[in-house]
């Protein structure tokens, strides 16, 4: 999948894609509604459940088909909806929410979880109108939202002025130096216009002519350009959204990759997201998925090559401050590798950086907490500041002061309930902007941590190798603890990249069950030694082991062994090989307990 910036600045452009955005919304959150009264009489239904189970979901409509035809009373009985979108939006809309809410609360996933019961969102949490995939038995079958334009095309119409005439195709765009720059785009991208006249459709009619058809946007070769010609809107022709392209050379072989074949291209979903500088506060971005692999540079290919002929094989252990890994050779032998360790934490600089960035957020958060008393003075009562130096002014006879900015706490019932929903408020110019600039700081320092967790995903395969063992642990009931140092350190974040890196250099994270392995209180003499969460050294009495305690725990996770790779539950740690890693390594056991 691929990120396609789109230029929205016509404001005309604009309205059609709020207005969009807007319908779609409002069918999803009736479907949402739908299937949380679905899924209630489901549960209810205790009888028609155990008696046949899919026939009482076929009958509530809980299926995808249901689902579809709930999408379909809505938009018919509606009207207004037909004005702003299309069946085929409207159908795959209705995909999504039995995907990601229905089927995924009604049936267990691999490990046999189950999620909540379906929630209506809300309206900021709504950035992405999934498309419809294009047809690749039919000829120019794309109902949605569709790709059109060629990468020739728009190096032709914005190559940089640097490049003369001698780049003329992708390839040779891609083939350029490190920071040569290929496009020269403006600031605000025209709209191509649609292909007009006629074109050749390649057969000959009875008396030898050529034959020749209406040109359509499958005939636009020219710059890239996202179009949506449904809904009744399409009267005023059809929404064209130009896409903008990255202007170094050093993205451009991931651009050839994904765009130089049209016949991958696949399904293209409309994304937005919170840009206070963008007008109307929202950037807009086509996420393009094609039909083949993802792309990887030459260097990352030579990286994960050398990472999957090591013969190694390691532990993980998450902790709240940080990551432990600790890596053997295969056959857990001192001549074919050495014992390898690294440990995962915040650096000074990174600290800092956490630091200012939380003093940030809090800032906005307050500016936002002052404006919204500020708009709304009747909902807050003054704080006990307020109230004292009212009643000393009272009892001093001067004349009461007005409070523009109640400090107190939010009027409510007895039952602590606001006496008017947070929804209803008056909010301000400036709470809006304050709010879509700290929704994105949220944004960019999210995609920071990701970037964080790939590139020390990245190093850890490249010195461990691509089979690991981590514990199965539900990360989630943490954050009621350590919430803050979670957010901090992201330790969910890193193990989810380290198997993600894993799975693409070509070996396997695995999952042990901390109930049957218990590594985190065992030594590698077999010794059970029980340990508090405060207890941090591992100390063994009967071997002499002294060291991190995370460090042996990521160690013995090494040595685990599962009956069923998908199963958790069957993992079991080789005791009698621990032993004889101790005796093997116990040299370097010992000089790096303390230390991996």
């Amino acid at each position: 999948m691929i990120r396609l910036p789109l230029d929205v600045h016509d404001p005309c452009a604009r309205h059609r894609v709020e207005q969009m955005y807007w319908a779609m919304r409002s069918v999803k959150r009736a479907l949402q509604r739908d299937a949380r009264d679905a899924v209630e009489a489901y549960w209810a239904g205790d009888v028609r459940r155990e008696t046949d189970a899919k026939a009482w979901r076929l009958e509530l409509g809980l299926s995808r088909e249901g689902m579809e035809r709930r999408a379909y009373r809505h938009m018919e009985k509606s009207k207004h909806l037909g004005h702003h979108v299309t069946k085929a939006l409207v159908m795959h809309q209705a995909d999504e929410v039995f995907e990601t809410s229905v089927s995924r609360h009604l049936f267990p996933d691999a490990s046999g979880r189950r999620h909540g019961r379906p929630k209506v969102g809300r309206w900021w949490e709504y950035t992405r109108i999934p498309g419809r995939a294009r047809s690749h038995t039919t000829a120019r079958k794309w109902e949605t939202f569709r790709l059109h334009g060629t990468l020739a095309g728009h190096v032709a119409a914005y190559r940089h002025r640097g490049l003369g005439r001698s780049v003329t195709t992708a390839e040779q765009a891609a083939a350029l130096p490190p920071g040569a720059k290929v496009l020269e785009q403006p600031r605000h991208l025209p709209a191509p216009a649609r292909p007009s006249g006629r074109v050749p459709t390649g057969e000959a009619t009875a008396k030898g002519k050529p034959k020749t058809r209406a040109a359509t946007w499958w005939d636009h070769t020219g710059p890239l350009a996202v179009v949506f010609t449904g809904g009744a809107d399409s009267s005023r022709g059809d929404l064209v959204l130009p896409v903008g392209l990255p202007s170094g050379s050093g993205r451009w072989p991931r651009l050839v990759h994904f765009l130089d074949n049209p016949e991958t291209w696949h399904k293209i979903d409309l994304v937005r997201r919170r840009d206070a500088s963008a007008p109307g506060g929202w950037a807009y971005e086509a996420h393009l998925m094609v039909l083949a692999g993802g792309y990887a540079s030459s260097a990352t290919r030579a990286r994960r090559a050398a990472a999957a002929a090591l013969e190694r094989v390691g532990g993980v252990d998450g902790n709240v401050s940080n990551l432990s890994v600790v890596s053997f050779p295969a056959t857990f032998d001192p001549s074919h590798g050495d014992v390898e360790a690294t440990r995962v934490d915040l650096s000074d600089d990174e600290l800092a950086a956490l630091a200012k960035a939380r003093q940030k957020e809090r800032g906005r958060k307050r500016a936002l907490d002052r404006s919204r008393r500020a708009s709304n003075p009747t909902q807050y009562g003054p704080s006990k500041r307020q109230q004292t130096r009212a009643e000393r002014r009272a009892a001093a006879d001067l004349p009461a002061r007005t409070v523009q900015v109640p400090r107190g706490a939010r009027t409510a019932n007895k039952a602590g309930v606001p006496q008017q929903a947070y929804r209803r408020d008056t909010l301000s110019a400036g709470y809006r902007l304050n709010r879509a600039r700290l929704a994105e700081a949220a944004a960019t320092w999210a995609a920071a941590r990701d970037h964080r967790a790939r590139r020390i995903a990245e190093r850890i395969i490249t010195r461990h190798g691509a089979n690991l063992v981590v514990e199965d642990c539900d990360i989630r009931t943490w954050y009621r603890r350590w919430g803050k140092a979670l957010q901090a350190t992201t330790p969910g974040r890193l193990i989810t990249a380290i198997a993600r890196e894993c799975e693409k250099t070509g070996g396997r994270m695995l999952r042990a069950s901390t109930l049957t392995t218990k590594s985190s209180q065992t030594c590698f003499c077999g010794e059970r030694i029980a340990k508090t969460l405060s207890e941090r050294i591992h100390t063994c009495t009967s071997c002499g082991l002294v060291g991190d305690r995370d460090m042996v725990s990521a160690a013995l996770s090494a040595h685990v062994r599962l009956e069923n790779p998908d199963d958790p539950s069957t993992a079991r740690l080789d005791t009698a090989q621990t032993r004889t890693t101790q005796i093997l390594f116990q040299c370097v056991l010992n000089a790096e307990g303390s230390s991996m």
